[in-house]
This record gives C-alpha cells, sequence and structure tokens, in this order.
C-alpha cells in the first residue's frame, strides 16, 4: 500500500507559514460526497472519476461509499496521481425505530425512520477496532440477505416470462458489483440480461411490458438510465411484484452508527434529503429549526447537501442558517444513480453553486482536510481524544485545512 502523503507534511506551523506565502490562493470546486462501484456508481469505475474531475477542474473529491472503505486504496491512488484532495469518507444506513413507529420520515423519502450518516474524514487506511467492525459487518450481511431475497422473487418473475432469463445473485455480484449488491445492482442486471437476448427495441418493450403488467413501461426503452430506475422503483420497491419487506435488524441505532464513525476517526454527517420537484421535504426537514435540535440532541454537527434534486433558494437558505450555527457544511454529487452528471455541484435548475456557496463549501472541507491531516500524524482533530468538536477553533481548522489542500494538490 502506497503511504499516505498527509503523515509526510511538514508540521502545521511550517504548513501554514508555506500557505501564508502564496501568492495565488483559489478556492477549488469541492464534491465532498461520491459513490463509486465498490456500493454503485454512475461510473464504471474510480479511475473514470478522476478523468472527469480533470475536465471539470474539481480539485477535492469526497469518496462517500456504503458500509465500507474497500475502495479507499484505489481512491486515494488515483487521487495523488492526478493531484486532486481525497476526502476519506463512508456512508451507513441507520434506524430511527420510534421515527418508524410513528411513520416519521427523515432522509429518505420512501421508508419512516431510515436515516442516512455519514462519517466524514476517517483514517486512512480503514480500521474498525472491535465491536464497531462486527457490528458493520453484521448490518452488511442482513441487508445482503435481503438483497438475495428480492433477486430470487425477480428471477422467478423473469423465469416465468422467459425461462432463459436467469437471475441469480452470483452472476448479479460478479458481473455488475464489487462486494456489496444493492437494489441499484439487480435493476442493471435485469435491464442487462433483457438487452443481451433481446436486440430489436420491440422485443425489448414487449418483455418488459410483461414485467410491468397491464400498466406497462413508462421509460423510454432507449435510456437504459431510466429503464434501471422504473425497474427498481416499480419491481423492486414496496408496492413492486419483487418487493421485499426488510427487517429493522439490517439496520443499526443511530447511537451505534455514530460510534462505529468515531472509531473510525471520522466526524458524524447528516445528509439533508430538501424538498422535491413539488416543494415537499421530510417531516424531519421540513422546519431547520427542530432539524438543527434534533442534529444536536445527536450531537451531529456537520451537514451535507446534494442539491442535485433542490430549488437553488431553500439550498442557500438552509445552508446559510446552519453555517451561522456553526456547523460545517459540505456539498456533494453521490453520483450513486445510473445517470451520467457533472461533477461539479449543481442544483435542480442546472446551476452550478454560486460564489457564496461555493465559499461555504470549501470552509467546511478545510476544517476536514484539516482534521484527516492531524489525525494521520496521531494529533486531535476537529473533533478531539473526549469526543468533543472544536467549535471555538473553526477558524483554525478552516485555514490549517486550506494550507493542506493547497499542498496536496500543488505538491
Amino acid at each position: 500500500m502506497s503511504r499516505y502523503i498527509l503523515k509526510d507534511f511538514p508540521d502545521s506551523s511550517a504548513l501554514l507559514f508555506d500557505f501564508q506565502a502564496m501568492s495565488r490562493k483559489e478556492v477549488p470546486q469541492v464534491n465532498a460526497h461520491l459513490h463509486t462501484p465498490y456500493s454503485f456508481s454512475s461510473f464504471e469505475n474510480i479511475p473514470a472519476i478522476f478523468e472527469q474531475a480533470i475536465k471539470e477542474n474539481v480539485r477535492v473529491l469526497g469518496i462517500n461509499d456504503f458500509f465500507t472503505g474497500d475502495g479507499f486504496r484505489a481512491f486515494y491512488e488515483e487521487a495523488v496521481k492526478h493531484k486532486i484532495f481525497p476526502m476519506v469518507n463512508f456512508e451507513i444506513v441507520g434506524l430511527m425505530q420510534q421515527k418508524q413507529y410513528d411513520h416519521f420520515r427523515i432522509n429518505d423519502p420512501v421508508n419512516p425512520g431510515r436515516v442516512y450518516l455519514s462519517g466524514k474524514g476517517v483514517d486512512y487506511p480503514f480500521h474498525l477496532d472491535e465491536p464497531y467492525a462486527r457490528r458493520l459487518h453484521n448490518s452488511r450481511y442482513e441487508i445482503q440477505l435481503h438483497t438475495k431475497e428480492i433477486i430470487e422473487n425477480a428471477g422467478l418473475i423473469m423465469k416465468g416470462i422467459d425461462a432463459e432469463l436467469v437471475l441469480k445473485f452470483s452472476e448479479v455480484k460478479r458481473k455488475f458489483a464489487r462486494d456489496f449488491v444493492t437494489e441499484r445492482h439487480i435493476s442493471r442486471a435485469i435491464r442487462s440480461l433483457i438487452y443481451e437476448k433481446y436486440k430489436d427495441p420491440d422485443g425489448r418493450k414487449k418483455i418488459l411490458q410483461k414485467i410491468f403488467g397491464s400498466s406497462g413501461i413508462k421509460a423510454d426503452i432507449n435510456d437504459y438510465a431510466s429503464v434501471e430506475n422504473e425497474l427498481r422503483s416499480r419491481l423492486l420497491k414496496s408496492g413492486g411484484r419483487a418487493f421485499v419487506e426488510e427487517q429493522s435488524a439490517a439496520f443499526l441505532p443511530v447511537s451505534e452508527v455514530l460510534q462505529i464513525i468515531h472509531n473510525a476517526g471520522g466526524i458524524p454527517c447528516y445528509s439533508i434529503l430538501l424538498d422535491d420537484e413539488k416543494g415537499r421535504c421530510t417531516e424531519y426537514e421540513a422546519n431547520k429549526q427542530i432539524l438543527l435540535n434534533e442534529l444536536l440532541v445527536n450531537d451531529i454537527r456537520c451537514i451535507e447537501f446534494l442539491p442535485f434534486r433542490n430549488d437553488p433558494e431553500i439550498v442557500k437558505d438552509y445552508a446559510r442558517f446552519f453555517m451561522e450555527q456553526d456547523f460545517l457544511v459540505l456539498f456533494g454529487t453521490a453520483h450513486s444513480t445510473p445517470e451520467a452528471k457533472p461533477l461539479r455541484v449543481c442544483t435542480r435548475d442546472g446551476a452550478f453553486l454560486d460564489e457564496e456557496l461555493t465559499g461555504i463549501s470549501f470552509d467546511g472541507t478545510c476544517v476536514i482536510a484539516a482534521h484527516q491531516y492531524l489525525r494521520a500524524r496521531g494529533e486531535a482533530g476537529y473533533i478531539d481524544a473526549e469526543g468533543n468538536y472544536q467549535v471555538d477553533r473553526m477558524g483554525e481548522f478552516t485555514e490549517l485545512g486550506r494550507a493542506v489542500i493547497h499542498r496536496f494538490i500543488g505538491s
């Protein structure tokens, strides 16, 4: 494994001295939340992510795969090669059980009680002590059991339509996933099976119509991403013929998710869903003051926007509010769906972040970068050894992070 460059950087005073001597201090474009093929991604491989980042002049990228750090090494090595600063993150899906009972949605638009939390700036190489490693492993295992059941149901449906359309977990994993199989992989596998056998549009449409029943398929069959999205939403999700109810045991309570993140050396971060195209927010997020109170109760002081699905005004409103509450505010794109889109962060109208939001994004990223640097050197990061946030030193961390990032991308 290649050595972690941050361990060899000079001490903070020397870093700051060199940075302050720089004549030109750009504010680089940041994408703090990206899924790779180690969970599911619109990119075929990790090098492709960095090739696109270079074209778009995005100089900070944050890997953010579900339940795993398996992609960290490949991601880090590409970052070194391309001189793009790597944020080292991972994501866990947890459960607020009382919210589930109350049919109260958090940051999942469909599943009440389901909550997506990330660990930002975790230690590299990735490591978890016991019992945290076992807890994460068990959660992954339970989710994979559920995935196998979905594949079995979908396979029976496919076989009933055409006996030659054989869908197996082992093949889905081998052809389309790494170690973790998701519903996205299943929908891609189904679409690929159909399209490999049926080359003409009419044949493909006929099979898809049989899968969906009398209402037929709504997507353009030539738009692969749209077909895969419809297979996932109408076949695999609630109400679909292959749907399997998930067991609560697959998802850890928030307290345990936070323990895992802390043990990995990371900063807990809440991914905010915000508004859909009809302006609706989940019950958890509809009032930003209540959301703030809920996050503080759970000792979460970092929030991340994926604004490609949001109205720009609500993004700015919430981002300003949480920044004023001394939260770290980050922005990303996820790229966890089949559609290809820019790596540079934009809102639902296709507009890139303006100067204000770009600055907010970079400031939050700098704190994460400083945290990674200090922990790589064996020092206390933004969360100290007692688990306290160094909020009163946020300005220091921001300035140090700027020096760390510019050293990395300029080295």
